[in-house]
């Protein structure tokens, strides 16, 4: 199915399972997608297969590190404001990054997020910061198109990055 796409995007939604990188389970971790990690953490790996350009999206960050061998903090304060409200916060990406080539300036984005990134799985490097030190935007640079970001760029007006996806995707055809 993967094959026959010309980019794919993992879209946000439920915590990622703790097991799925090897962690106990905090008691604010939110309740079990087991099937939807499963299928997901699939697709992810099919697309780095075949090479076909992918977004994750706040999850799909999350569910990328976690494809390589990554890690997640289960729980953090500050990227999600009032729940079910997105809030802004600015991230500064990093130059000569993907990212960066995209959205060359510190910009806010739309965050809804309590988790993130702990250790950086394989291969990946981190293409944006929060000012907390938090990674908002990560890639594989070892791949054509490979991107990860935390917040939610189909909640706000910067289309930078859904273009950029876009140009990856009607380039591979």
């Amino acid at each position: 199915t993967v094959a026959s796409l010309d980019a794919l995007v993992i879209a946000g939604g439920p915590d990622v399972e703790p097991v799925r990188y090897g962690a106990d389970r905090d008691p604010r971790t939110g309740p079990p997608a087991a099937t939807r990690d499963a299928w997901e953490l699939a697709l992810i790996e099919a697309a780095l297969t075949a090479g076909i350009p992918l977004l994750g999206i706040c999850r799909g960050m999350q569910l990328l590190n976690v494809a390589v061998g990554g890690t997640l903090v289960q729980h953090i304060d500050g990227h999600a404001e009032t729940p079910g409200v997105f809030g802004h916060h600015p991230v500064k990406p990093v130059p000569g990054t993907l990212y960066a080539s995209a959205v060359p300036e510190e910009t806010s984005v739309p965050t809804f997020h309590h988790q993130c990134v702990d250790r950086l799985g394989a291969g990946l490097t981190v293409s944006a910061w929060a000012e907390d030190g938090t990674p908002e935007a990560i890639e594989l640079p070892s791949a054509d198109w490979v991107l990860g970001v935390q917040w939610h760029p189909e909640m706000g007006e910067d289309l930078r990055v859904m273009r950029a996806l876009v140009e990856a995707a009607t380039k591979a055809r």
